[in-house]
């Protein structure tokens, strides 16, 4: 599986150039001979037109097989034009996100030490007019931080710079992960308010895009925010905040590394604190009758929906001190008895789908070793858009979480946590779900009707569908953004796992993927005022998709203000790429 860390440098071996010997000379034609020589004897002729034969067939089998093999469309890079070879530039960085869907090369990857170094070279590309996109852990799975034109990286800007106990804030370098800095602060008795499902991100990115965890009464992290030092190609470094400047903090708060490259961050941070994990599983129905006492009386709270069963698995988290100590439950099942219905899945699938081939022990690792989530993913990977397939595991699933209900103890940033799986595509929207003395329902409706929409086409969805909730955020540019402080927002992710690397049935199950959005586009995101999670937003291929996204996302944010912003703070675009061109277009023509 890609991970965050497969922002690397790539390293190429140089390709020896062929050498040629007398065996390939004799393969090309001959010149004709003025000289007469004895005619060869009729055995000779019928020799030499038998090789000529072979040596032809062989040259033209080669070529078919080559120019016939499957590359993706965007690793065209790949094939090497016929009998030319050319060793990869020592300089060539090769650059991917962790999902493994969007991947590029670049000569120019910079990764400044320093604050004064930073600015430096924003100042010298700037001047020559070379693009530098920020680009952080590379978890976005739409790799809106990618760019071959060049990319600044600040992994080596990673330190904690100062925590102010008594207000409990913490002043750090953008480069810093999420884990490391948790692992910086818990001396001092403090932690972040909230955490998204990974902890690999660079909290420069994980800002930028508006990301989130769960919660009604929780705000996206952006709002963790109280000041940014923001490097830019025309001002140099500036301090933003809500006193100082404050129109440009809550628009660059969630400024897509558009307005300046994110050097240092404050954030306001909580008292670390244990939760009690409460997982079991539900059904609508049931959530239908509780759902405002779930959102209001719990502190994190999020739903897990398995298509094709009526599960719906619920997770809440809650400081321990309102529990009055631990609960004394005690689980009915192992972690093992948990997962057996799935390991039983996993062995008859393996014989109806491999009938007469024999698998060696070295090939087939111990069942009993892997995970769920591995588990799942070695399911899904034998057919992964049949949906009667895909419904068995759904199942199995359901029967995991069913066994797997029970309490869990712990700090909260080892509570706040998800296992996504494998790499995959997702989509996630973000929609208003009303306040939390009064829920709109919509949330649960939306919901309702993708399942509708999932069984109607046959879809072969994936477990889960995840659903989270958030308060609103101040910053302009966020997909939760609202001016009434008592809003709560929806967020509702769909997925398709590509448990396989073979370059076909990836882009089969991308079709399909992007099918499935389509549906859910067409029929629920205008309805329920949803958008997509900045980090998960594709750009649209035909032009009147793009044109129609363009005008969707002017109603939604202050795309001109936004603009303005870039043109002022960024007026060569060194900081831009495809995806911001596209989504935010300075001119009104579609390029």
């Amino acid at each position: 599986m890609l991970r965050a860390s497969n922002l690397r440098r790539s390293l190429r071996r140089s390709l020896n150039p062929i050498k040629t010997s007398s065996t390939t000379a004799a393969a090309a034609p001959r010149p004709f001979c003025t000289v007469p020589s004895p005619p060869p004897t009729s055995s000779a002729d019928s020799e030499l037109r038998k090789y000529i034969g072979y040596t032809i067939l062989a040259a033209v089998c080669g070529a078919a097989t080559y120019y016939s093999f499957p590359f993706p469309e965007n690793a065209k890079h790949k094939k090497a034009q016929l009998f030319r070879y050319a060793p990869l530039p020592a300089d060539l960085h090769t650059v991917s996100n962790w999902s493994g869907t969007h991947e590029v090369q670049t000569h120019t990857f910079i990764q400044p030490e320093t604050l004064f170094e930073l600015e430096a070279v924003v100042k010298k590309c700037n001047d020559k007019k070379q693009k530098i996109r920020p680009v952080g852990s590379g978890l976005s799975p739409n790799g809106i931080g990618l760019t071959r034109s060049g990319m600044v990286n600040l992994a080596l800007m990673d330190r904690v710079l100062e925590v102010d106990e008594k207000n409990k804030r913490v002043r750090v370098q953008a480069g810093i992960r999420v884990q490391q800095l948790v692992d910086g602060i818990k001396q001092y008795g403090l932690t972040l308010q909230n955490f998204a499902s990974i902890r690999e991100q660079q909290i420069g990115g994980i800002v930028q895009v508006g990301a989130h965890g769960t919660g009604a009464r929780l705000p996206p992290i952006d709002e963790q925010v109280i000041s940014m030092k923001l490097v830019t190609p025309s001002k140099g470094i500036i301090e933003i905040s809500k006193e100082k400047d404050p129109d440009l903090f809550y628009l660059a708060r969630c400024g897509l590394g558009g307005l300046g490259v994110v050097a240092e961050v404050t954030l306001q941070c909580v008292e670390r604190m244990e939760l009690v994990e409460h997982t079991y599983v539900s059904n609508m129905n049931e959530i239908k009758k509780n759902h405002k006492k779930l959102l209001s009386e719990n502190k994190h709270v999020k739903y897990l929906y398995i298509p094709y069963t009526d599960t719906v698995v619920i997770v809440t988290c809650n400081p321990l001190s309102k529990w009055k100590g631990p609960p004394k439950h005690k689980p009915k099942y192992t972690p093992e008895e948990a997962t057996q219905h799935v390991r039983n899945l996993y062995q008859e699938s393996l014989k109806n789908y491999r009938k007469g081939v024999v698998i060696s022990e070295e090939d087939e690792p111990d069942i009993d070793e892997l995970s769920f989530t591995e588990l799942r993913d070695k399911l899904i990977a034998m057919d992964p858009l049949d949906k009667e397939h895909i419904a068995k595991v759904n199942k199995a699933e359901a029967e995991y979480w069913r066994k797997s209900e029970g309490f869990r103890v712990g700090w909260s940033d080892e509570i706040l946590g998800f296992d996504c799986g494998g790499q995959q595509w997702v989509s996630e929207t973000c929609f208003p779900a009303g306040t939390l003395s009064k829920p709109s329902m919509n949330d649960l409706e939306y919901i309702e009707k993708l399942m509708q929409i999932i069984e109607k086409e046959n879809l072969p969805a994936p477990a889960p569908i995840e659903q989270r909730w958030s308060a609103r955020s101040k910053s302009l540019m966020s997909p939760a953004y609202s001016s009434s402080e008592d809003d709560i927002f929806s967020w509702v992710g769909i997925i398709m796992y590509l448990p396989t690397s073979d370059p076909r049935e990836r882009k089969n199950i991308t079709e399909e993927f992007f099918h499935y959005r389509r549906l859910t586009q067409e029929k629920l995101w205008d309805q329920c005022s949803a958008y997509e999670h900045w980090a998960k937003i594709e750009v649209p291929k035909d032009k009147d998709e793009l044109v129609a996204l363009q005008a969707r996302l002017r109603k939604r944010f202050p795309v001109d203000a936004y603009n303005e912003a870039r043109k002022e703070l960024d007026p060569n675009r060194i900081l831009s790429n495809n995806v911001l061109e596209k989504l935010f277009p300075i001119t009104q023509t579609v390029q």
